[in-house]
């Protein structure tokens, strides 16, 4: 007895060998299915990835910068301007106490701002100035006669999504005579 050879098989047509247009659309639709949930999981990755990445570690470094100017000064220098760098001798106040660790209430002398890649920005005022990113504020307290708390708060202008905005708080103690 022959054994017969399907491929050879005189009764099987040329069309059976490929695939149906159902079978194309089912496979289409799946892909589909897994590429949209792929997409929508590299969306939460990027905007994770530049609010809690990015943005939450400037404002850590410049919180920090903040602290690091003003904790270099003399415990009772109430006079150097600390919103311009290097802090100038006059026009300022210091580590008074004084000002807001809120940045949403401002205290003139007690805030900056920084654009977008860090550059200082000019402002006598509260109202900030145009093309700010980050924002700083910071308070001293006069908790005894010799020893202050320093609290420096920065925050973005803005944040990728509907996610709220990455926002760094230092506080550090001042003591005299340092």
């Amino acid at each position: 007895m022959q054994k017969k050879n399907a491929t050879m098989d005189p009764r099987r047509s040329n069309d059976d060998a490929g695939s149906t247009l159902v079978e194309v659309i089912v496979a289409v639709l799946i892909m589909g299915t897994i590429a949209a949930g792929l997409l929508s999981m590299a969306a939460v990755s990027l905007i994770q990835s530049e609010n809690q990445g990015h943005l939450a570690a400037r404002t850590a470094e410049y919180a920090q910068d903040k602290m690091e100017q003003l904790l270099i000064l003399s415990f009772g220098d109430d006079t150097s301007d600390t919103r311009v760098f290097p802090a100038t001798p006059g026009g300022g106040v210091g580590i008074a106490a004084g000002g807001s660790a809120n940045p949403a209430a401002p205290v003139v002398g007690y805030a900056d701002y920084l654009d977008a890649s860090g550059n200082l920005l000019t402002s006598n005022t509260a109202t900030p100035p145009a093309g700010w990113f980050y924002q700083r504020v910071w308070q001293v307290t006069a908790l005894s006669a010799t020893l202050k708390e320093v609290r420096v708060t920065a925050t973005v202008a803005r944040s990728i999504g509907r996610q709220q905005k990455p926002t760094a708080t230092l506080v550090s103690l001042k003591s005299f005579p340092f």
